[in-house]
């Protein structure tokens, strides 16, 4: 096995995204994927980076107790409007919704990621904050991207890594696969400190 493959410790992705998986496989290392079991209703009075935190390190906790030798990853994302949360709209009248009212506004993206192995009792957890501004866009602009796209499981109804990023004015932050779901820099940095070798 080539040596950017090796790995010391088994690694596991608790989520279902698609997006963090093919995100995760750019590091080349071998992982499985393990569903957690968490209800992600937001929390009475919970903030958009407190509802991102809170989620990223229970489904990485949850996913641990069942693979307790494994470095298990968790995350989540939820685009903060001024301090309102905005899921993932499931629908096309709530992603219409949702874009009309972040049209030339700057959303923050808040990304958490956590990395547990229960078997050590190693636990981190970090934020990836991303400041997004939307361009003033046209409803006839939000229909056709919805119509192309249909990006109704994505925070916010933006796909950045696709279409999306026609809807943009401007990206900022300091891990940039975090808008599309899972900051790799932090994780990288999380997973070597729970003893994995990527390099």
């Amino acid at each position: 096995m080539p040596e950017t493959s090796s790995t010391s410790r088994r690694i596991v992705l608790g989520s279902s995204s698609p997006y963090r998986r093919e995100l995760l496989s750019r590091l080349k290392v071998p992982f499985d994927v393990d569903l957690p079991a968490v209800d992600e209703t937001p929390r009475p009075g919970e903030t958009p980076r407190d509802i991102a935190w809170r989620l990223a390190i229970e489904k990485a906790r949850a996913v641990a107790r069942k693979n307790p030798d494994a470095a298990v990853i968790g995350s989540d994302q939820v685009a903060d409007l001024d301090g309102e949360p905005l899921g993932k709209p499931g629908t096309h009248e709530r992603a219409v919704e949702q874009l009309r009212r972040m049209r030339g506004r700057v959303v923050v993206f808040q990304t958490a990621v956590a990395v547990v192995c229960a078997a050590t009792g190693f636990e981190q957890v970090d934020l990836a904050p991303v400041r997004v501004t939307f361009r003033d866009l046209t409803d006839a602009e939000i229909e056709a991207y919805l119509q192309a796209e249909k990006p109704y499981d994505c925070a916010g109804s933006a796909r950045s890594e696709g279409l999306g990023i026609a809807l943009l004015e401007q990206i900022d932050n300091d891990d940039p696969s975090a808008l599309v779901g899972l900051p790799l820099i932090r994780t990288c940095r999380m997973l070597r400190a729970a003893g994995v070798r990527l390099l």
